[in-house]
């Protein structure tokens, strides 16, 4: 699993995130994507590793500005009561 974080400028409010979450998840087939209009982020989890500048298009054909992605490895939090 991968986690990728996109840095994004110009959503203003939760619809601005819907168009972004929807834009990526038209391309790309995600198990997560969620979007902060106030963090100006938005995090996408996945199987494999994206093709940046097929996601970087995706977004910015939105009218949103992508201003840098990072990838890296995703581990899922389980739930233990039986913790070491």
């Amino acid at each position: 699993m991968v986690r990728i974080t996109v840095d994004v400028e110009g959503m203003a409010c939760g619809t601005c995130e819907a168009h972004v979450n929807e834009a990526v998840r038209k391309v790309f087939p995600v198990k997560k994507v969620t979007s902060s209009h106030s963090k100006g982020r938005t995090e996408i989890i996945t199987e494999a590793p994206l093709d940046e500048n097929q996601l970087k298009d995706a977004i910015q054909a939105t009218g949103y500005q992508v201003l840098g992605i990072h990838t890296e490895p995703y581990q899922k939090k389980g739930f233990s009561l039986f913790r070491k």
